[in-house]
């Protein structure tokens, strides 16, 4: 039972090690409490990205949840967090977008897109889905404020 617990710590441990940190100059932990404020929950995911390889920089989120494809709500094509950020960091255009992510109508999937005002060399991407998700022009604007309120 020991051994099993001590392989379980090593596995969260490497993962926890795999995850980025902050876009230089700021603090992860400010960062994750700004987003929290905003729009953070469960179902929530928010990467930050270097503009033209769309490297991530900073992630919120699980990996389970920033992994899941929702609807793209712009095509009949699913999409994660990460394929729009690379997208975006690769020239497409901002993205504010919402639709159902259930066929029942009783979930919703947000979407938002962009450059981090002020950092020419980075961009973001979020997704938001559950049964009260805002629009994407909401998300985009509450995660601009999470962005100023934590220095970027």
């Amino acid at each position: 039972m020991r051994t099993l617990a001590a392989a379980v710590l090593l596995a969260a441990l490497a993962l926890a090690g795999c995850s980025p940190g902050a876009p230089k100059g700021v603090s992860k932990d400010v960062l994750d409490e700004a987003v929290t404020a905003q729009i953070g929950d469960p179902n929530t995911c928010v990467l930050i990205g270097a503009a033209g390889s769309g490297a991530v920089v900073y992630q919120f989120g699980s990996h389970v949840t920033c992994g899941k494809a929702w609807p793209s709500c712009d095509s009949a094509e699913a999409r994660t967090t990460d394929t729009l950020l690379k997208a975006v960091a690769h020239g497409a255009p901002p993205v504010q977008a919402s639709c159902r992510s259930a066929p029942d109508g009783s979930r919703g999937v947000g979407w938002a897109a962009g450059p981090v005002s002020g950092h020419a060399d980075l961009v973001y991407a979020a997704a938001m889905e559950g049964a009260n998700t805002p629009p994407g022009v909401i998300i985009a604007d509450k995660l601009r404020q999470a962005f100023e309120r934590a220095g970027l």
